[in-house]
């Protein structure tokens, strides 16, 4: 996941920075230090950031020629 998908499925989810780092077991910190790139967070924290983001409900999409993204999950 880069920085761009997670403040964009935050977006489509209507969700804050500190209700990521809820849902995700992190400090807020992490997340805005990842999602600004200030600096290099663990594998294992964007991992729990992605669980969280798609267990909110949304899709992540590889980079296919069209670039990387995000949708939501269809219902």
């Amino acid at each position: 996941m880069k920085p761009a998908q997670s403040r964009a499925a935050r977006g489509l989810l209507s969700m804050t920075q500190t209700d990521l780092a809820k849902a995700a077991g992190l400090g807020q910190s992490t997340v805005i230090d990842f999602e600004k790139e200030r600096r290099v967070v663990s594998d294992a924290a964007v991992t729990a950031m992605r669980f969280a983001l798609e267990e909110a409900g949304v899709d992540f999409i590889q980079e296919n020629g069209g670039g990387a993204g995000v949708r939501l999950k269809r219902r």
